[in-house]
């Protein structure tokens, strides 16, 4: 059964069953590439290989790279490290240390259907301040899941997010910052549709969430400021102050039975 008025109301878009199950088959080998990159992150490695890593794992399941020349991007995976908050390129010059904090964003296409995640790690042994970082993101972004239910609006999912941060911030005793101007979005038969997403905000506006919408959520928080820069290859995004910056993502849809996140193995 339908919520009341649903049809002369705006809804964010939603999917079948059986399209929900075509995305989840995307997702899981988003969750595959993600899992293996995190395995070969070591010390000495370099962020193309990783790349390299992740687009096999895609290709070798009979995925797409959703990132590939997507807009002129030239990788498979987003590669994100310390002060980079987003879109960072992987390169062949670029090795991993230990102390590193490596956020991959990484998107897979399966039979035109979309998958979209990220997660953060540590190289080695991560500081407590990171290690930190890395937690209140992932919990501000289970936060965001778990407001995913029929009936909510757009912005009750931005406003659980920013509650999860604060939430996070009182058990962690440290303050983060809520990058500015960046956030979720919907996806399905594109990696980037309407609506967007932010990460903070009031509740109780936007279009309706119903049984098959699907968003994906990607909060991206950091140890210092809320601003940020693009470097000069018009991709990657830092920090303005250099403090470093955390990024988790799944892609996530509305059942009757509670949200169902599609980007797991």
């Amino acid at each position: 059964m339908g919520l009341p008025g649903l049809r002369s109301r705006k809804v964010v878009p939603q999917r079948t069953p059986g399209e929900l199950d075509a995305m989840a088959v995307a997702g899981a080998l988003v969750a595959a590439a993600l899992a293996a990159v995190r395995d070969a992150a070591v010390a000495g490695v370099s962020t193309k290989a990783l790349d390299g890593v992740a687009e096999s794992v895609i290709r070798d399941g009979g995925g797409i790279p959703s990132f590939l020349g997507y807009h002129g991007f030239p990788a498979t995976i987003c590669a994100s490290v310390n002060d980079r908050v987003v879109h960072g390129i992987p390169t062949a010059t670029e090795i991993l240390i230990d102390g590193d904090l490596v956020s991959i964003d990484c998107g897979a296409i399966v039979d035109g259907w979309h998958g979209d995640s990220a997660v953060t790690f540590g190289v080695g042994e991560l500081s407590a301040d990171d290690a930190a970082l890395s937690e209140a993101t992932r919990l501000s972004l289970e936060a965001g899941i778990a407001a995913m239910l029929p009936g909510n609006r757009l912005t009750d999912v931005s406003h659980a997010i920013e509650g999860g941060t604060k939430a996070a911030e009182k058990q962690l005793g440290r303050r983060f910052g809520i990058v500015a101007g960046y956030g979720g979005h919907g996806i399905g038969r594109e990696m980037h549709m309407d609506p967007f997403l932010a990460n903070e905000g009031a509740g109780g506006r936007g279009p309706l969430l119903a049984v098959g919408s699907v968003l994906a959520i990607e909060p991206m928080l950091t140890l210092g400021t809320t601003k940020t820069r693009v470097l000069a290859d018009d991709w990657t995004v830092v920090t303005t102050d250099g403090s470093r910056a955390a990024h988790w993502e799944h892609t996530v849809a509305v059942t009757a039975d509670g949200p169902r996140i599609l980007t797991i193995g």
